[in-house]
């Protein structure tokens, strides 16, 4: 028989069991719609996030912090994660004139280097009261490092700011972002932070003027601006924290390139006045660790996801042998006008193939209908945008999630959908294909 003939043959035995042949395919449909809207919507956030977090990273950068890296031993090859983020507990600490040291380390591929100090603390005016991070930098440099996301929406940034100046996120002043500012510049503000060295814990304050308030920044804090951030003068965090122990050193490079990230992060590392008690982090392998996680992620989405598609074969399989056992004098009727076991077999599978063709399509269009609705409701300005939220949600609040259907996620899909439907088929078209025709004719 021709393709065609066969194709047509099966889609007028589905066509007769209208009811049997769509429970089928919605099983079918079930399971690469779960495909879709897990990868489509895990695809859009990494872009988002990784997004996000290149707008606040500068890439020709390094943070040292103290701490050996997590996972023993010193990182190479760009960094990695220790210190404050994850590196083994150390009595060891940097200080503000340790950026020194790191400039002489490798003259030839670090142009400067800047110290952090940085406190939780709040900031208060007459009218508003709001929890924040304290951060103390050297603005110039700072905004030299960060040239496009240190950069102020309203006022100014002084590169030589007196003590009493602050800079303030955008999320400090406007929480939500819908305009209704809680601290304007050149209003008078009140710094706080709770000093626990000292028994009984003290609340040190001092008042500030407001320079300016920095542009959203849209993303995720690492070393750079954040919108829930506020800035002060290093010199003042110094005299206001009473000390001269920094959170990172903050390392600018002469590029970009992998070879001078390893350079300087080895010679960091094993330089003997840090003694190996820091690490070296890139903000590409930031990066690069976030896509791996993002990997991982999708392929054990992509496992959940094909289960129901396996359950979803079982079906098939089970409609297809009580299909065999209902047209077993039929197929004998076949073969005896002369119908070869290859076209019978070529009927099953077309049967299967057409489910599978049937319920791919539907579950590409659901999946990715669905997939747009959670992204919707969860983005920011969406109704469960703010879940889990609070003053901490940040930039976690603002997200803007587009789901992303790749190529490959469509083919596979598809090709996935109409593999599982053709292979659960295939033992029952085979036994249909063996049935003798005498033997099949005295069935009832």
């Amino acid at each position: 028989m021709k393709a065609r003939d066969v194709f047509g043959y099966s889609f007028s035995a589905i066509r007769l069991r209208k009811l049997r042949a769509g429970l089928t395919t919605l099983g079918v449909v079930i399971g690469i719609a779960a495909i879709v809207a897990l990868l489509s919507i895990t695809q859009g956030l990494q872009n988002t996030i990784t997004g996000q977090l290149q707008q606040g990273l500068a890439t020709d950068t390094l943070i040292v912090t103290p701490g050996a890296g997590a996972f023993g031993g010193t990182q190479t090859g760009g960094g990695g994660f220790g210190g404050g983020l994850g590196g083994s507990e150390s009595d060891f600490k940097l200080f503000v004139n340790d950026t020194q040291i790191i400039n002489g380390l490798s003259p030839d591929n670090i142009t400067g280097s800047i110290a952090v100090i940085q406190r939780s603390g709040n900031i208060t005016s007459d009218v508003s009261n709001r929890s924040t991070t304290i951060v103390g930098v050297d603005f110039a440099e700072y905004g030299k490092i960060y040239s496009s996301t240190f950069v102020a929406e309203n006022g100014e940034i002084p590169e030589t700011p007196d003590n009493n100046t602050v800079v303030i996120g955008k999320r400090v002043t406007d929480p939500r972002l819908n305009g209704t500012t809680l601290f304007n510049v050149g209003d008078d503000v009140m710094i706080l932070w709770t000093n626990s060295s000292v028994r009984p814990p003290k609340t040190e304050n001092y008042t500030a003027r407001v320079s300016a308030v920095l542009n959203e920044v849209g993303g995720f804090a690492f070393g750079g601006p954040s919108d829930n951030s506020i800035y002060i003068p290093i010199s003042q965090a110094q005299s206001f924290f009473s000390t001269d122990e920094c959170s990172t050193i903050i390392v600018k490079l002469v590029n970009s390139e992998k070879a001078t990230i390893d350079a300087v992060t080895k010679g960091i590392e094993k330089s003997a006045e840090f003694g190996g008690e820091v690490s070296v982090i890139s903000s590409t392998a930031v990066v690069e660790l976030l896509q791996s996680i993002f990997s991982l992620i999708s392929l054990f989405l992509v496992g959940i996801a094909a289960i129901s598609l396996l359950v979803a074969g079982i079906g098939i399989m089970n409609i297809m042998i009580v299909s065999l056992i209902e047209r077993t004098r039929e197929i004998g009727i076949l073969k005896a006008l002369g119908m070869k076991s290859r076209a019978v077999l070529s009927i099953f599978l077309g049967e299967s193939i057409i489910i599978g063709f049937i319920g791919a399509i539907l579950g590409i269009v659901l999946g990715w209908g669905l997939a747009n609705i959670v992204a919707i409701l969860f983005s920011g300005g969406g109704p469960f945008a703010g879940i889990g939220g609070g003053q901490g949600a940040g930039a976690g609040a603002g997200l803007r999630i587009t789901p992303v259907l790749t190529p490959l996620v469509f083919l596979g899909a598809f090709a996935f959908g109409i593999g599982v439907s053709v292979i659960f088929a295939l033992y029952p078209a085979w036994r249909a294909s063996k049935l003798k025709p005498v033997e099949a004719l005295r069935y009832e």
